[in-house]
């Protein structure tokens, strides 16, 4: 395996070109971060891909119409819209293909919603190229399993007000302010026992 150098935080490995000779090796990237753009799709090059790069939801589109491809890697928030759409008209065009959506920190619920349209997975932003290419390449068996006994909502919720509790150094104030929650609610939340 040879290296080339790093380069603003993604990490270029050259890898063996992808499994069958005969498998579909299309790929499009659709990021309106330029510089991001570039350095992926050549990383992507050199393990193996054709990549078509695209810079907006309609380059995007345009390029499904013209030939689908069987993967992709697709930013949530572009400049002209969103990359659902993007994910949504790759399924109806290629429903075997292989997308992935990169979203930041705070859109998990929106990422969720893709996944549900389709996408085979997220990725937090930033990704570098060996997440991304890990991620298009996992079966579904590499996924976690659904878990026999779920944390309840109850849970989850005080599981996160916790998080933030913490967070703020255990201020019950700032934690109110930041779960834009009344002061006395968030005390008499903390003073209970966690949910099962």
């Amino acid at each position: 395996m040879k290296t080339d150098p790093p380069e603003a935080g993604i990490r270029v490995e050259t890898f063996p070109a992808l499994g069958d000779s005969d498998a579909d090796k299309t790929l499009l990237i659709v990021d309106d971060d330029k510089p991001f753009l570039s350095r992926l799709a050549r990383a992507m090059e050199g393990r193996g891909f054709i990549v078509t790069a695209a810079q907006s939801v309609a380059e995007g589109l345009a390029a499904i119409a013209s030939d689908a491809p069987a993967f992709a890697v697709i930013d949530m928030r572009l400049a002209d819209g969103n990359g659902l759409d993007v994910i949504s008209e790759l399924k109806a065009k290629r429903p075997e293909a292989r997308a992935i959506i990169l979203t930041g920190y705070g859109n998990i619920v929106t990422a969720v919603t893709a996944v549900k349209l389709g996408a085979f997975d997220y990725l937090a932003k930033p990704a570098d190229a060996d997440d991304i290419y890990a991620a298009l390449m996992a079966t579904r068996h590499d996924k976690a399993e659904v878990p026999e006994n779920p944390m309840s909502a109850d849970r989850v919720r005080w599981e996160h007000i916790q998080r933030i509790y913490e967070l703020c150094g255990r201020n019950v104030s700032e934690t109110a302010r930041r779960l834009n929650m009344h002061r006395r609610t968030l005390q008499r939340i903390l003073a209970k026992r966690a949910p099962r």
